[in-house]
C-alpha cells in the first residue's frame, strides 16, 4: 500500500481507503447495496487494515450509524493507526438535513460513541448548500469549537458536486474536500478543482471510483437489484452507459496488461497526485484483495491519461 498526505493537513493516509457506505447495510428506509451480514463486513474490515489500509470513510446516515458501530467494533483497538472520517447533516435518506449546531453536536457525540473513540480525524458536512454556510455563521463556529475540544482533528466537506468543491476550497477555505471523480465523470478536471487543491492545500478524498461498481464490469441495464440497493433506482438507460463504459477504457490498454476493470478504474484515479486517497466500496474481503492491488500497480503513463480523456470527450455518460 501507497501512502499520501490529505493536503497539508498533516495527516498520513492509505491511497486506497475503505468506503464504508455498504457495509451500513439495510436499516429501515436506509438504501446501500443490499442486506449485508456483519460477520462478512467485519472481515472486510480487518483484511483492509491487515492490507495497509489506514483511511476508513463512513457518515451517521449509512445505515443510521451502524456502519460506524461496525468500525468501531472491529477497529478500536487499533484506533491510533487509524484514520476515520464521518459526516454529519443529513437526517434520513429522504434527503432531508440539518446542519445547525446542537444536530452537529449530537451527530458527533453519537458518532464518537459508536467509533469508540474520544475524536474524528476528519468530520465532514455532508453534502450541504453551499449558500448556507456562507449565511449561517454557527456552521463553522460550531466546527471550530468541536477542533479546539479535540474532538475533531480536521475540518471538511463532503460537496454535491465538483462545482460546489471548488468554492468550497477557493472560497470558504476547506483544507479537505471529497468529490466524484472516475473514468465517466471527469468534471474535476474540466473546471480546474486539483490546481487549486495544489493552490490552496486542500487534500482531495475521491469517491464513486467505481462508478457505483458498475466500472467493474459485473453489472447490466437488465440486472436485478436487491431491495435496498440503490442501483436498481437508476434509468436502465443510465446503467446502460455506465455498466458498458468499463469496455471502451480497457480496450486501449495491452492485453498484456493484467489487470482487472476495477484496478483500470482505481489506478486512472490514483494517477492524479492531487488525490490524496479514493475510497471504492468494499463489501468483502475479494473485493478488498482486488482494489487493494490497484495500489501496487503504479499510476498509468501521461499517454493513457490522454487516451481516457478522449474517450470520455468522445462519448456521453449522463443521461439527460
Amino acid at each position: 500500500m501507497n501512502y499520501r498526505t490529505l493536503g497539508r493537513t498533516g495527516l498520513l493516509v492509505s491511497e486506497i481507503g475503505f468506503g464504508a457506505w455498504g457495509i451500513g447495510g439495510i436499516v429501515r428506509d436506509s438504501s446501500a447495496y443490499g442486506r449485508t451480514d456483519d460477520r462478512v463486513s467485519q472481515r472486510a474490515l480487518e483484511a483492509a487494515y491487515e492490507a495497509g489500509v489506514t483511511f476508513f470513510d463512513t457518515s451517521a446516515l449509512y445505515g443510521y450509524g451502524h456502519s460506524e458501530e461496525l468500525i468501531g467494533k472491529t477497529l478500536h483497538k487499533v484506533r491510533d493507526r487509524i484514520v476515520i472520517s464521518t459526516k454529519a447533516g443529513f437526517i434520513d435518506f429522504s434527503g432531508a438535513q440539518d446542519f445547525s449546531p446542537a444536530h452537529l453536536r449530537s451527530s458527533l457525540e453519537a458518532s464518537l460513541r459508536r467509533l469508540r473513540s474520544g475524536y474524528v480525524d476528519v468530520f465532514q458536512l455532508h453534502d450541504p448548500p453551499l449558500d448556507l454556510l456562507e449565511q449561517d455563521d454557527s456552521i463553522m463556529t460550531t466546527l471550530n469549537n468541536f477542533q479546539e475540544e479535540g474532538k475533531i482533528r480536521i475540518i471538511g466537506i463532503s460537496t454535491r458536486t465538483p462545482a460546489d468543491s471548488l468554492i468550497a476550497v477557493e472560497r470558504l477555505g476547506f483544507k479537505s474536500v471529497q468529490v466524484n471523480f472516475n473514468l465517466v465523470d471527469q468534471r474535476v478536471l474540466e473546471i480546474g478543482l486539483f490546481p487549486a487543491c495544489r493552490t490552496h492545500g486542500a487534500g482531495l478524498i475521491v469517491r464513486t471510483p467505481l462508478c457505483f461498481g458498475f466500472l467493474t464490469g459485473k453489472y447490466a441495464a437488465g440486472d436485478d437489484y436487491a431491495v435496498g440497493d440503490h442501483r436498481g433506482r437508476w434509468k436502465p438507460e443510465q446503467v446502460k452507459l455506465w455498466a458498458e463504459a468499463c469496455e471502451l477504457f480497457s480496450a486501449t490498454l495491452a492485453p498484456e496488461e493484467a489487470q482487472s476493470n476495477a484496478q483500470i478504474a482505481l489506478r486512472y484515479v490514483l494517477s492524479f497526485v492531487e488525490v490524496s486517497t479514493t475510497i471504492p466500496g468494499m463489501l468483502t474481503n475479494t473485493q478488498v484483495v482486488e482494489n487493494v492491488a490497484a495500489s501496487g500497480m503504479g499510476p498509468f503513463p501521461m499517454q493513457v491519461i490522454k487516451e481516457f480523456s478522449e474517450i470520455y470527450r468522445r462519448h456521453t455518460f449522463f443521461c439527460k
